[in-house]
């Protein structure tokens, strides 16, 4: 048997073989990670569906609680020898809420449904088609050649969409355990649907609410109007003094010192292309003078998430008593994670805004990721860079950083790994949305990459 036959047949699982059933089964246990009372619900997803599935590959299967009761983590492991290297492999099976009476295409969330060549259904995307395209390489390999050729290690943990939370310290007690030589996985979008991509890392995020609150009570515009401050005002005003008009961060802590010259190099051929029903890039928005490419996945971007004041849905003829926001730091590495919101309180007393205050987000969206990132030059970014190139006829997109944020700092800076990302999805997925789909034809090209990828680090 040969790679070609490998690879041959992980694209055949896609297109005709069982993947949609073992998709289907995944995306219908709603794994809400978000809602309390889906624990029971994230521990059926690991118990029944993707602990058999590893045993069946001749792996043995660890399951640790969670320290803080929140959703337990997977460690599958196959040892083939003490002189191989250990691959450690990693997806999510939380997915966010599902929605249900926003859907307008497909049948719901936890029914996965065809459309064309679209997959919708809660988590197909984020995480569930991913991991289980990897899995499903790693089962491709050894029946193909008997042996993968080196250890694996996967996890699966079920807190990703609420920031992870006590999963560091399920691998701090556990150290041993999670050692490997190499980090590989997937989430998060290519730079194009067609496009395959490498992500050496990941953006860090903070949230945290904006609150400006000056009176008890609302007061009749009328009357008051032009004798009190409207929080309204002062927060859109202390808002605007964290970012210019065009989206631009203006405060200096958050501010990287440049873009490193190689990421810069990697970023010249990239196009950011969503696909159809992605919104359009604007040129002129976040930091000028870079590139899109750059802005995204080599610079840091603040957001106002959520801002309210008075009564949305009924408004009265009322100063309000406060306004508040919800805001969010997206970062690349070099930024002082410890030292975001310290800096952030700094700048608004030095633009005169002390009535502002920073505050925590409540815990529904709390959770934060530290920024990480591998060198370029690391050796086994050149060996996954070869097998994909070996694969698609092409070099892959290379890009510093993921835009988004996961747990990669756990990886990187906690187990010490080169920590390399291959998404499997593409930008206008709908992730975190309602309509929440995959690409057949990127399922298919993702998982014959897989598949050659795991069939060379095998071969070496």
């Amino acid at each position: 048997m040969s790679r070609e036959t490998a690879v041959e047949k992980a694209g055949t699982y896609v297109t005709d073989g069982p993947f949609f059933a073992e998709l289907a089964e995944r995306v219908a246990v709603r794994t809400e990670s978000q809602k309390p009372d889906s624990l029971p619900e994230l521990h059926r997803y690991l118990d029944t569906l993707i602990e058999p599935a590893f045993r069946a590959m001749g792996f043995t299967c660890r399951k640790f609680e969670n320290p803080l009761g929140l959703g337990p983590v997977l460690l599958a492991e196959r040892h083939e020898g003490d002189d191989l290297p250990t691959v450690l492999g990693y997806g999510h099976g939380d997915v966010i809420r599902g929605l249900e009476d926003q859907w307008t295409r497909g049948q719901g969330p936890w029914i996965l449904t065809q459309d064309g060549d679209r997959l919708y259904g809660r988590g197909t995307a984020d995480n569930k088609a991913q991991h289980t395209l990897n899995m499903n390489a790693l089962r491709t390999v050894i029946e193909t050649r008997g042996t993968l050729g080196f250890n694996a290690k996967f996890i699966v943990e079920t807190g990703e969409e609420t920031g992870s939370k006590g999963f560091r310290e399920v691998i701090e007690q556990n150290m041993d355990a999670f050692s490997a030589d190499v980090f590989i996985a997937s989430d998060g979008p290519r730079v194009k649907p067609d496009r395959p991509t490498l992500t050496l890392g990941a953006r860090g995020a903070v949230n945290f609410d904006l609150l400006c609150d000056l009176r008890e009570g609302g007061h009749h515009s009328g009357n008051w109007g032009g004798l009190i401050a409207n929080p309204g005002l002062v927060l859109a005003h202390a808002i605007a003094s964290i970012s210019d008009r065009n989206g631009a961060i203006r405060v200096p802590e958050w501010r990287p010192e440049r873009i490193d010259p190689a990421s810069r190099e990697v970023l010249k051929d990239i196009e950011i292309d969503a696909g159809k029903g992605g919104p359009t890039i604007d040129t002129d928005w976040g930091e000028p003078g870079l590139t899109p490419p750059e802005r995204v996945y080599a610079w840091n971007s603040f957001e106002v998430l959520a801002y309210r004041t008075g009564n949305p849905d009924r408004p009265v003829n009322a100063i309000p008593p406060r306004a508040w926001a919800h805001c969010q730091l997206r970062f690349i590495t070099g930024i002082d994670f410890d030292d975001i919101i310290p800096a952030l309180k700094r700048h608004l007393e030095r633009e005169g805004f002390p009535q502002v205050q920073v505050l925590p987000p409540d815990e529904k969206n709390a959770g934060a990721f530290a920024a990480s990132a591998t060198p370029l030059e690391n050796a086994w970014v050149g060996r996954i860079r070869q097998s994909m190139a070996t694969t698609i006829g092409a070099d892959p997109a290379i890009i510093p950083s993921l835009g988004g944020s996961i747990c990669n700092d756990l990886f990187t800076d906690l187990l010490g790994l080169p920590a390399i990302w291959i998404p499997h999805s593409y930008a206008a997925c709908s992730q975190h949305a309602p309509n929440e789909h995959v690409l057949l034809p990127t399922m298919k090209s993702a998982s014959e990459i897989m598949a050659g990828l795991y069939w060379d680090l095998g071969a070496e």
